[in-house]
């Protein structure tokens, strides 16, 4: 493999374009129209214009970037996370033209993007589930037996969904038919696909989630945890790896689990297998990610490996030259989504342009960045600017790295998570590891980040005007 087409943008194109740099692999970018002058585009060898700014006229085009790998004669696409990135056809498509796709093979892709194929895939390998139905329904007269058997509360999901989409939590029986018919018009919205299943709802669960990675040889391997339970609309916005509460049994029997689960659908590349965990411990297969995980830095941070480069040499044909047994553990990773999204406002996109923007650095921090002071933030795309990591001996010193990292990082223009992120870092229930997928409802609202932040500008105030006097005073001395 001599070069890679990297069908993505910002931090996650840049991301695989410097360890594609570091094995010796030129690199070719595509951009939309509004992406002409963005890092990624200067970063890579080759750059070429795939369309206009929405993504459906650009960097979801599989046609269009086959073609442009074709006459640039690359050997390999790698599709990053969103876009393309889970989509079998346009792996499928690479396949047909000799191209080799850097991830799973269509057949996983298929499996897994369906939760309900995904069950029945994994059914076979005694892992264990929440209890509910495997099968899609419509019918609100058989949904109210099931959710009876089961009991309430219960939770309705799409089937080919994700991102919290047609996800409804219902409570009593008296709300199910209007949930189910609100859960089955987002699904059909989001997905084109308006099937939903139902599953007892999991109080105070944690979402944790175990990295895999498969060769072509047979052999496959987990990279341990992360935990991601903090999170906003169902979306993740601060991971950690490992997470403080999985003893080593337990973290045994989920690694086994999630190599089970990549077994089940002959899995190859890198894949995320998420589970849920209840205030017993006890664990449940929730779904797997059939590609690079937004933070998959956290592990390899403490595995210490290149998730990117174990992608490419499994791609190439390679065998896994690490064993299970070696794989340790070392210290603990932190990262914080850096989106550019008000707090303060329902966490809606700040669009608008970087008028500041300088990174944090020194030892044991680690930005993934996709942006520049000077530019504007698309409304088109996800509104991520960049991935905050921290490292530390322990979880401890990461979280005081961390906030110094937040505080050290400087954005004028919009609105960013920055804040929520020092929020997270700062809370009790963060720091003591006592918290769960509802942290946001039960701890987090913007009047609070307000005073938070209203109280540090009155201390910053006084401690200015503190100085201001003294050197008054000192300037008032007579000579001697």
């Amino acid at each position: 493999m001599k070069k890679i087409l990297v069908a993505n943008r910002g931090e996650i194109a840049i991301r695989v374009m410097k360890t594609a740099r570091s094995m010796g692999i030129k690199t070719v970018a595509v951009f939309s129209e509004v992406d002409r002058n963005a890092p990624h585009v200067k970063f890579a060898d080759e750059a070429v214009c795939i369309g206009e700014a929405p993504s459906k006229k650009s960097y979801l085009k599989g046609e269009t970037i086959i073609k442009v790998a074709k006459n640039l004669n690359v050997d390999g696409i790698h599709p990053g996370y969103g876009f393309l990135s889970e989509n079998a056809d346009f792996a499928e498509l690479c396949e047909k033209n000799n191209i080799i796709f850097i991830g799973p093979r269509s057949k996983a892709i298929n499996i897994m993007g369906s939760k309900l194929a995904a069950k029945e895939a994994v059914k076979a390998y005694n892992i264990p589930m929440v209890p509910g139905i495997d099968e899609a329904i419509t019918d609100i007269k058989k949904a109210k037996e099931i959710a009876k058997e089961i009991g309430f509360p219960i939770l309705i999901k799409a089937s080919a969904g994700g991102g919290g989409k047609g996800m409804r939590i219902v409570e009593k029986e008296k709300d199910l038919q209007s949930q189910m018919n609100r859960a089955i018009s987002e699904a059909t919205s989001a997905f084109g696909d308006g099937s939903v299943f139902i599953e007892k709802y999991v109080s105070s669960p944690r979402h944790i989630e175990i990295q895999v990675m498969a060769d072509s040889h047979g052999t496959i391997l987990h990279f341990f945890e992360r935990e991601c339970s903090i999170q906003r609309r169902h979306q993740k916005v601060v991971e950690e790896a490992p997470s403080s509460v999985l003893t080593p049994q337990l973290r045994e029997a989920m690694g086994q689990a999630a190599l089970k689960v990549a077994k089940s659908c002959d899995y190859l590349g890198a894949g995320t297998v998420e589970f849920l965990l209840d205030a017993d411990h006890n664990f449940y297969f929730l779904e797997m990610n059939t590609r690079l995980q937004v933070e998959h830095p956290v592990t390899e941070i403490i595995a210490g490996v290149d998730l990117v480069e174990l992608q490419i040499r499994v791609a190439r044909g390679e065998k896994l030259n690490i064993k299970q047994e070696d794989l340790k553990i070392k210290g603990h990773a932190l990262e914080l989504r850096v989106y550019a999204e008000d707090p303060l406002n329902d966490f809606l996109p700040s669009v608008g342009h970087l008028e500041v923007y300088q990174l944090p650095s020194g030892k044991g921090i680690r930005v993934d960045n996709g942006y520049e002071e000077g530019m504007d933030i698309p409304i088109y795309y996800d509104p991520m600017l960049s991935k905050l990591i921290t490292y530390g001996k322990t979880r401890e010193a990461a979280i005081l790295l961390m906030k110094k990292a937040i505080a050290d990082y400087k954005v004028q223009g919009v609105a960013t998570t920055l804040s929520f992120g020092k929020y997270v870092f700062e809370h009790d229930a963060f720091t003591s590891g006592n918290f769960d997928t509802h942290f946001v409802k039960k701890y987090y609202s913007p009047e609070i980040l307000q005073k938070n932040t209203e109280d540090e500008a009155k201390i910053a105030a006084l401690i200015a005007v503190k100085h201001y006097l003294k050197d008054k005073d000192i300037l008032r001395l007579p000579l001697k």
